[in-house]
């Protein structure tokens, strides 16, 4: 009786060429044995950092004996999915890479605007006694604005209160406001100190608001607008503020700040009666 014994398996490497071929033997459907050659063209690339370290790891399993590459009795080879990295750094093997976590490390990334500690603003332990102060400082600012206006006739004062006949006149038709544009709720004027803020989250009240912007200066209105079945936030509100210097400083100071695991943006309202 013949028994049918496959020669073992050959693998040529050319220099030259870069090239392996790969031999072996087995048998079809028919029970005949058939010879099987597979060439492979061997390229060096390079890889990232972490592949080239899972490349080196130690075979295990049925690979344990196996020599270095897969072995496709009991590894399957697909095709390279080549990934296209953005920083060509990632894409380098190089061993004295740094780690992007070391580079940030004793770095200040929180700093509050009112005591400059490395924490939010909202949680500064200062800004009961710190914030009040700011609001005085302003006060005495508008005082002094209006001691400077005093000797002149002020557009829309308590002389104005009042028609020559003893007729009420409203605040935006004295001294030729309507002529100047302004509508009842006070026109331009407390438009340009409008902002708006847009990514809020569905839990976020008018009281919430309050809180994180009075540190920037006097509140005159807050606008939040809410669905009228739910009565939740649907994400964007108008904060309006006495002085447009306080509003510039909301802005650059709460645009980009993480509130409620949301990222908020603020910008400038656009004026009523314009088009988006």
């Amino acid at each position: 009786m013949t028994v049918n014994v496959l020669p073992p398996p050959t693998e040529d490497f050319h220099a030259s060429t870069g090239t392996k071929i790969l031999t072996e033997y087995k048998f079809n459907d028919d029970d005949k044995k058939v010879k099987v050659v597979r060439t492979f063209k061997i390229e060096k690339r390079k890889v990232s950092k972490s592949i080239a370290t899972r490349k080196a790891w130690k075979k295990f399993g049925a690979a344990e004996k196996d020599a270095p590459g897969p072995n496709p009795s009991n590894t399957i080879i697909s095709e390279d999915v080549i990934i296209q990295f953005v920083h060509s750094k990632d894409s380098q093997l190089n061993d004295n890479d740094e780690d992007p976590l070391n580079k940030i490390k004793g770095q200040k990334m929180v700093s509050c605007r009112i005591c400059k500690g490395d924490h939010w603003t909202t949680k500064c332990p200062y800004k009961d006694s710190l914030a009040p102060l700011q609001e005085s400082l302003d006060e005495k600012k508008k005082d002094g604005d209006a001691v400077d206006a005093a000797p002149g006739a002020p557009p829309g004062g308590a002389a104005a209160a009042k028609a020559p006949g003893g007729k009420y006149v409203p605040p935006n038709l004295r001294d030729g406001g309507n002529r100047r544009g302004e509508s009842m709720m006070g026109g331009r004027k407390d438009e340009s100190a409008t902002i708006r803020v847009t990514n809020l989250s569905e839990d976020t009240r008018e009281a919430d608001l309050q809180e994180l912007f009075k540190p920037f200066g006097n509140i005159s209105r807050i606008y939040l607008a809410k669905d009228k079945v739910t009565g939740q936030s649907k994400g964007f509100a108008f904060i309006n503020f006495h002085r447009r210097e306080d509003a510039a400083r909301a802005i650059q100071g709460i645009s980009g700040f993480g509130y409620d695991h949301l990222i908020l943006n603020v910008e400038w309202a656009k004026p009523s009666g314009t088009n988006p």
